[in-house]
């Protein structure tokens, strides 16, 4: 198996991600990024696809600063989360990975019906192959 060469330097990001009231995350902004675009994408989408609640399950409507730390001697992230302000006209908006998961679902439909379509403008095997269909079984 490949080894990952992993970077030799510490990484930071943050992200200003907007909560709805169930915890999960609607929409997340990068404020600060690193120079390993890699670690961007892979730290922006964990935020997507994050739930921010409290120890009881409860969730707060809000704005939260997550920021993403990596150490290259223990080469693990750190993640940290804060808030940074109560409430939001979003409480009710469907979460960001609720509705990737429903994108790629309706995309995956989509797909599966223009196969279907492209097949039955096929011609059959038989065709293909100039014979006739097989014979059936008959008894004797």
């Amino acid at each position: 198996m490949p080894q990952l060469k992993l970077p030799a330097v510490p990484l930071h990001t943050e992200y200003l991600v907007e909560v709805n009231k169930k915890g999960q995350v609607v929409k997340s902004k990068p404020s600060k990024l690193s120079k390993v675009q890699t670690y961007n994408l892979m730290t922006y989408g964990n935020t997507l696809q994050m739930w921010i609640r409290k120890p009881d399950g409860s969730a707060t409507v809000g704005t939260f600063r997550v920021s993403f730390d990596y150490d290259p001697k223990t080469k693990k992230v750190a993640r940290n989360i804060t808030m940074v302000s109560e409430g939001g006209n979003w409480g009710d908006q469907e979460g960001a990975a609720n509705a990737m998961y429903e994108t790629a679902q309706k995309e995956l439909q989509d797909a599966i019906k223009k196969q279907q379509q492209q097949n039955q403008s096929l011609p059959s095997l038989n065709q293909i192959r100039g014979q006739s269909p097989a014979p059936t079984a008959s008894p004797l």
